[in-house]
């Protein structure tokens, strides 16, 4: 039962992008405030990967295994991305694409979709390893970061001349894999040493914060520039109330 409701956490987070989505394709957003929620995005989760998801590796497996847990998951990030990037999926959060990239590969785009969600969703299910209930702060942060990511690369699709239906087919099929994600990161890792876990869930946070240095950070700062810093700031101080207060 636990596990379903790791899936049920990581649908609930994952439904932030199908949101986002439809705002994005059906709303003329201002290209301002799409960064403004970007940026604001970026400082929820990077509270929660510093709060969270790096201190409960830390007290599981102790700074050892927690760091480089870290970095292997920024490494493994940034490598992919940089191959995806070949492929068309390098803006893919942009909601207005630089005339030299192109339309993109849908496919590369959702494929780097993927790959920016999945260890967000693995963490969730992880986060319920220990007593069964959630970090609602995790769950808060991946919804609230998730809204801009779709939101953005809605926009930039439809700007590309995809079709709504392929629009919603996309994020809709993400949404589900991120669901299957949380139902991975609770199964696969149950009952396993508490150092595993601890590596897993700084993979994880490694991976989320190189996504928001690749990705996130530079559509904010792109089109908002003046504002993006105390944007960002405000979504940490938001991620930050909520772990003391949902911790």
């Amino acid at each position: 039962m636990t596990g379903l409701l790791a899936g049920m956490w990581g649908l609930v987070a994952g439904s932030a992008l199908v949101i986002g989505a439809t705002i994005g394709f059906y709303a003329r957003v201002p290209q301002a405030v799409i960064a403004g929620v970007m940026a604001f995005g970026a400082g929820v989760l990077i509270s929660a990967l510093a709060f969270e998801l790096m201190d409960d590796a830390f007290q599981r497996g102790g700074l050892l295994w927690s760091a480089c847990g870290f970095f292997a998951g920024a490494l493994a990030f940034t490598f992919a991305n940089r191959v995806l990037a070949r492929f068309g999926a390098r803006h893919r959060k942009r909601s207005r694409r630089p005339a030299h990239a192109g339309a993109g590969s849908s496919a590369a785009i959702a494929v780097g979709a993927l790959m920016d969600g999945i260890p967000e969703s693995i963490v969730i299910g992880l986060s319920m390893l220990e007593g069964g209930a959630v970090s609602l702060v995790t769950v808060i942060a991946v919804f609230l970061s998730n809204v801009p990511e779709g939101l953005s690369s809605a926009a930039g699709m439809r700007g590309a001349g995809r079709s709504a239906a392929h629009v919603f087919s996309v994020w809709g099929g993400i949404m589900a894999v991120t669901g299957l994600a949380a139902l991975a990161g609770y199964f696969l890792f149950d009952g396993l040493d508490a150092r595993i876990i601890a590596l897993a869930t700084a993979i994880g946070a490694g991976a989320i914060l190189a996504m928001l240095v690749d990705t996130m950070i530079p559509e904010a700062f792109a089109q908002d520039q003046d504002y993006a810093g105390i944007i960002t700031a405000a979504g940490f101080v938001v991620s930050f109330a909520l772990s003391k207060g949902l911790g």
